[in-house]
């Protein structure tokens, strides 16, 4: 079984609304004093991005659609989290040097996901 859009999608959404929260649940991964570090404003972001991909994998907005709109998101905040000052990017959103990296490194994967991966799933036809 191969991996297609709609299965990134919907692992991606399930992982990004778990980091979501667990970034208000004491941990030394994610949250305030994490590796990555996060605050509330970040722990929104990363739910908010969870539920756009499991909308697009269950909507007739596509998997595909979702992946390309959070990878796109992801690739400006990548840019913008190397570009702005300190540990705040636009004043709100915490993060630090792990965070600027994951950043680049879910940019790609999400896009390779939006755009390389298939819509369909390729299932034998009997």
């Amino acid at each position: 079984m191969g991996v297609n859009a709609k299965t990134a999608a919907l692992v991606l959404g399930f992982v990004f609304i778990i980091v979501g929260v667990l970034g208000y649940v004491p941990n030394p991964i994610v949250g305030p004093s994490g590796i990555f570090v996060t605050n509330t404003v970040h722990n929104l972001i990363h739910i908010g991005s969870g539920i756009v991909l499991l909308l697009g994998a269950y909507s007739s907005l596509g998997s595909s659609v979702a992946l390309k709109i959070i990878g796109v998101v992801y690739a400006i905040v990548a840019v913008l989290g190397f570009l702005m000052p300190g540990d705040m990017m636009l004043g709100m959103v915490a993060m630090n040097g792990a965070d600027r990296w994951l950043h680049v490194v879910l940019a790609i994967v999400i896009l390779y996901a939006g755009f390389g991966l298939s819509a369909e799933s390729n299932a034998a036809i009997a």
